[in-house]
């Protein structure tokens, strides 16, 4: 169901925040703090909105190549493992997400590469000016390498389309703003809720249990 699908993006988003500030705090404070000034509210939106946008971009290519196995029925077998492997992502990053496992965080060091070829352009639209180089830092940003992020990605490859994908990766991205811009009290109080102990174990739990359903669609029904 694409419903759960959004939810559980957006819930990977949200629970992940532990690992956000882990990943990208170094970023976060070269780009908040500049010239010994804090940046202004404008520019902190523009670096979430560039950083959104490529995780779009991210989602709908992924969405758009999985979508090839859909065009004939003679790569059924292609979408049958497509779609195994996103419940079994999404059971792994649930267990990740609850503290119970660490196995997503395989998944970038695909991108250290990558990334490394980027460093030297995000080097050099620092220090901020303009809300447009806000938003073409925020959007370097956004491919900064996060297992997160790669496992929402299987989710949108297995989407069956563009628009879909997109769309997983757009939930993602909205439920990560509230600890990448913890501005004001009800972000932080956000933030501190979604820290705790006994809500992280059951919101992982519950992101785990829609890949356990997922896999009990593949089972015949008597």
């Amino acid at each position: 169901m694409p419903e759960l699908s959004l939810l559980t993006a957006f819930l990977t988003g949200l629970m992940g925040g532990a690992h956000c500030v882990g990943m990208c705090g170094g970023i976060v404070a070269a780009m908040s703090f500049q010239a010994g000034r804090r940046q202004p509210l404008r520019f902190h939106l523009g670096y979430n909105l560039g950083r959104m946008s490529s995780y779009v971009a991210a989602g709908v290519l992924a969405g758009l190549v999985g979508s090839a196995a859909f065009l004939t029925e003679r790569l059924w077998p292609v979408q049958q493992g497509l779609y195994i492997l996103a419940q079994i992502v999404l059971i792994l990053l649930g267990l990740y997400l609850a503290g119970l496992n660490r196995y997503v965080l395989v998944l970038e060091n695909l991108g250290g590469h990558f990334w490394k070829r980027l460093q030297p352009l995000f080097g050099r639209l620092l220090p901020v000016r303009s809300f447009p180089q806000a938003l073409a830092a925020g959007a370097v940003w956004g491919w900064l390498p996060c297992g997160l992020v790669y496992s929402v990605l299987v989710v949108a490859l297995a989407s069956g389309g563009a628009a879909r994908g997109g769309l997983y990766l757009l939930a993602f991205a909205l439920g990560t703003l509230p600890n990448l811009l913890a501005m004001g009290w009800a972000a932080e109080r956000l933030r501190q809720w979604t820290r705790a102990p006994a809500f992280r174990l059951f919101a992982g739990l519950l992101v785990a249990g829609f890949g356990v359903w997922g896999l009990l669609q593949l089972l015949p029904l008597r």
